[in-house]
């Protein structure tokens, strides 16, 4: 990771636990051109594509460790939906069993271990118990440990059976030199929170998933990278369970749309790239054209309004 600040500003650069001090830079909407110019900042990012084991979690944790071991260089790693659990519960019983509290869970220590260890950030699907509910939810840990978390809110197929819908909004964590936002699996298909995500400030979205629709979520990703002009990683699954096939294919899109890394169908993968948070916060599309300033939200409301489907 690289921090420069060419004004004199005091920053501070150290793989993925950086904070900047007294910068003269800081974000500002109305300085973009000079901001962009002013100090740079690389980060690196990744995923681990792999098969979580349905209810049994050390063996999960075996195979994250294992693979953990080759993104040592990572500043970022997302990993897979539901990743303390497996997906595909044969009942309400099942899902139960396999969940866990944050507080005290051996999944989210073991986490940061890994993060403590390397000095990353992870963001991974979790099953969540809270009282006497279950969320589909996404967890963020990082060097001094546990950070936040996002619920699901759009769940899919039978994880109307389990989960309850997601409850929290949609949380941005500021990790020192980027923000960062999350969504999970099936949060693919609504626009609409890629771009309250965006328009929040995030630079990078981690989107821990499950997929199981061949190739639809992995050619959208680009679409809501280019569009909202944020990085996304998508951290899918592989294997089956039960009647299930999940499609792999795990994928890293920059700002541009640009794929820089996609894993295969199939097979256990890490991908790491490298990431210009100057890149993510240049909203220019030509010299006349913000992406954010040219918006009409006053012609949106029909977006914001209650009706039956047609």
């Amino acid at each position: 990771m690289r921090l420069e600040c060419p004004k004199g500003g005091q920053n501070e650069g150290v793989s993925g636990g950086s904070k900047q001090k007294s910068c003269p830079c800081t974000y500002k909407p109305c300085d973009r051109k000079e901001r962009v110019k002013a100090w740079e900042v690389y980060m690196k990012i990744g995923f681990i594509q792999f098969a979580p084991v349905l209810g049994n979690l050390q063996s999960t944790i075996r195979k994250i460790d294992r693979l953990s071991s080759l993104c040592t260089t990572a500043d970022i790693l997302v990993l897979p939906e539901l990743c303390n659990s497996g997906y595909n519960f044969n009942s309400y019983e099942h899902a139960w069993e396999t969940s866990e509290e944050i507080e005290g869970s051996t999944f989210v220590r073991y986490l940061e271990s890994i993060c403590a260890r390397h000095n990353l950030y992870i963001v991974s699907g979790f099953n969540e118990r809270d009282s006497n509910s279950l969320y589909n939810s996404a967890i963020l840990v990082g060097p001094k440990g546990y950070i936040g978390k996002y619920r699901k809110l759009h769940l899919f197929m039978k994880e109307k059976d389990y989960f309850k819908a997601g409850n929290i909004g949609l949380p941005i964590f500021d990790i020192g030199l980027c923000k960062l936002g999350v969504l999970v699996c099936f949060d693919w298909l609504f626009p609409e929170v890629w771009r309250i995500l965006a328009l929040k400030g995030v630079d990078i979205i981690c989107h821990p998933s499950n997929l199981i629709i061949p190739g639809l979520a992995q050619r959208t990703i680009p679409v809501h990278a280019l569009t909202n002009r944020v990085y996304i990683v998508t951290a899918n699954r592989i294997g089956t369970e039960g009647d299930l096939l999940f499609t792999g294919l795990s994928t890293i899109a920059n700002p541009k749309g640009d794929i820089l890394v996609q894993a295969s169908q199939s097979k256990e993968e890490v991908g790491i790239t490298d990431m210009d948070v100057g890149l993510s916060r240049d909203k220019m599309i030509t010299p006349r054209n913000d992406i954010f300033s040219d918006r009409r939200p006053e012609e949106y409301s029909f977006l914001s309004e209650s009706r039956e489907p047609t």
